[in-house]
C-alpha cells in the first residue's frame, strides 16, 4: 500500500476527529489536508503506527486553529452554531447510541467553545475515540496527570452547561414534524405547547443572511420569532428532512440551493432549544452531502 493509499484509510476518522475539535466542516476538511501534506512529507518506513501518527498530528494542528478560531468566534456576528454535517451515512462515526449521537450535537459542540483547546482535545480522544488517559498524554505532550485532570475538568464543564435528557429516535421525529406543522401553519397556540416555558432560539446569519443578532428567549418570544420566519419559507422554500449531527433535522431549499437549515433540543418541558443556520457559508458541506445522497439513493 502506498503513503496515499495508507492515507485514505485513515481519512474518515480524521475527519471526525477534527469536526468534533473545531465545530466547523471546512476548517476539518482544511486541518485533514494539512495533516496529508505532513504524512506525504515524512517516509513511512519511521512511522510505526500510522493511525496514532496521523493523529497526534492532527490534534496538534486543531489546536493551533482552535486558538485563531475563538478571536473569530468573538467576533462573529449575532450566535454562532457549529456547522451542520449529514450523519446518516455514518460520516462522524456510528451514532447508534444516546451518548453517540450526543458528542456531535449542537448543544455540546457549542459548550465545547468554553474550553481550553487542551481540555477539547482531552474530551473528544477519550470520549469519541476510546484513548486513554496515557494515550491522551502521548498526543498532548503532558503528564498522565495533567491528561486525566484535562479530561476531568472539561467533563464537568460540560455536565453543569447542559442537564442530560434522552429520547428515542421514534419521540424526535414525531416532535420535529409537529413542530414544523405549527410553525408554518402559523398555529401560535399549538406552537407554543410544544416550547419549553425557557426555550430559546439560536439562528446563524453571520451577517449573510437575515436572523436574529441575539438568541431569542421565552415561549412567547420564540414562537413568535419562529412562526415569522417560517411564514416567509413556506411558499419560498422546498422543506425537506435529514439526519445531522445525530438527530432529526429540517432542511429549506430554494432554487435548488440549501437556504437553511434547524434541528431542536429536548428537555423534560418540550423543546428547550432550536438552532437555524442561515449563513450560507455554513451550509455547503451538507448541501453537497444531501445532494450526493439523493443521487446515490
Amino acid at each position: 500500500m502506498d503513503t496515499a493509499q495508507e492515507f485514505e484509510t485513515h481519512r474518515s476518522r480524521l475527519f471526525s476527529l477534527a469536526y468534533r475539535m473545531l465545530g466547523s466542516a471546512a476548517e476539518a476538511e482544511d486541518a485533514v489536508q494539512d495533516a496529508y501534506l505532513r504524512w506525504h512529507g515524512v517516509d513511512p518506513g519511521q512511522v510505526v503506527a500510522p493511525g496514532a501518527w496521523l493523529a497526534k498530528v492532527l490534534t496538534n494542528l486543531c489546536l493551533n486553529r482552535l486558538t485563531s478560531a475563538r478571536v473569530q468566534r468573538e467576533e462573529y456576528f449575532g450566535p454562532w452554531i457549529p456547522e451542520p454535517v449529514g450523519t446518516g451515512a455514518g460520516v462522524l462515526g456510528p451514532m447508534e447510541t444516546a451518548e453517540q449521537r450526543d458528542s456531535v450535537s449542537f448543544a455540546v459542540l457549542t459548550m465545547m467553545e468554553q474550553l481550553s483547546p487542551p481540555e477539547r482535545a482531552a474530551v473528544v480522544l477519550r470520549d469519541a475515540f476510546d484513548y486513554s488517559h496515557r494515550d491522551v498524554a502521548g498526543v498532548l505532550d503532558c503528564s498522565e496527570a495533567n491528561a486525566r485532570q484535562l479530561y476531568r475538568r472539561a467533563k464537568q464543564h460540560l455536565a453543569d452547561g447542559r442537564p442530560r435528557f434522552t429520547s428515542s429516535r421514534e419521540q424526535d421525529d414525531e416532535l420535529l414534524a409537529r413542530f414544523l406543522a405549527a410553525a408554518s401553519e402559523g398555529a401560535m397556540a399549538q406552537l407554543e405547547q410544544l416550547l419549553a416555558d425557557q426555550v430559546v432560539v439560536w439562528s446563524d446569519g453571520g451577517g449573510k443572511a437575515s436572523a436574529a443578532s441575539r438568541p431569542v428567549a421565552g415561549r412567547d418570544n420564540a414562537a413568535r420569532f419562529l412562526i415569522g420566519l417560517f411564514s416567509r419559507w413556506v411558499n419560498a422554500a422546498q422543506i425537506g428532512f435529514a439526519e445531522v449531527n445525530g438527530v432529526p433535522a429540517v432542511t429549506g431549499w430554494a432554487d435548488g440551493e440549501l437556504t437553511a437549515f434547524g434541528a431542536l433540543e429536548l428537555g423534560e418541558g418540550g423543546i428547550t432549544g432550536v438552532r437555524l443556520v442561515l449563513n450560507p457559508d455554513k451550509l455547503g458541506f451538507l448541501a453537497t452531502q444531501l445532494r450526493e445522497l439523493s443521487q446515490n439513493g
